[in-house]
């Protein structure tokens, strides 16, 4: 699945919760993920991958997940497993370091913010299907947190909704080894058009 052609034109990377809490130390969320971060090397790899899609002249979209407030959750219905964690946990509080950008993968100017996602799909109550429209996106490239959640659900809709897909293994992470092997052995190959490396996706990308 490497034999993938990229147009800057029409080819956007979806940068997926770049929070302090999922990839900085101190982070509420790190300590669940860095083995499997240390492993596949994602922070390096997301730096390289973000160096490299700009370096191509390729739209960066940044994802983020609802960045929890008071009262948040606390009177829903039916609030799922991992709402009802963060409404315990206040990842991604509002206002804390942990909401925070991760410095090294802060918007920069041009990139496209798109609303907080309240699930784990990016799309769903939010413009990011209205601004990949908007700017003539047909191929998605998904990197960021966490695989097996929001990366994995985001890719499904993006499916769904016509978009080409790219996963990208080693610029991801999940609380473990098996659920790495289900996003990308298992899941992925039902809806991702290709599943990459960092380095077979950066030899993919076309030049400016």
């Amino acid at each position: 699945m490497t034999n993938h052609a990229y147009n800057k034109a029409t080819t956007a990377l979806l940068f997926i919760d770049p929070y302090n809490d999922f990839l900085s130390e101190g982070g509420k969320v790190w300590p669940r993920v860095k083995d499997v971060a240390t492993e596949v090397g994602l922070l390096d790899n997301l730096r390289a991958i973000s160096s490299a899609v700009r370096s191509a002249d390729i739209q960066v979209f940044i994802v983020p997940h609802r960045r929890w407030e008071p009262g948040d959750y606390e009177t829903w219905c039916h609030p799922s497993p991992t709402q009802c964690a963060i409404m315990h946990r206040h990842s991604f509080a509002r206002g804390e370091w942990g909401g925070d950008w991760h410095p090294d993968f802060a918007p920069r100017d041009g990139d496209m913010i798109i609303k907080e996602h309240w699930g784990s799909s990016g799309f769903a109550n939010t413009d990011l299907d209205l601004q990949l429209k908007q700017h003539s996106i047909s191929h998605v490239i998904l990197v960021g947190l966490l695989a097996n959640t929001c990366t994995e659900t985001t890719g499904r809709y993006a499916q769904e909704l016509g978009y080409h897909v790219t996963l990208v293994r080693d610029a991801t992470a999940a609380y473990s080894r098996e659920m790495m092997h289900a996003a990308h052995e298992l899941n992925g190959p039902t809806y991702a058009h290709a599943i990459l490396n960092t380095s077979e996706l950066i030899a993919a990308l076309p030049s400016r």
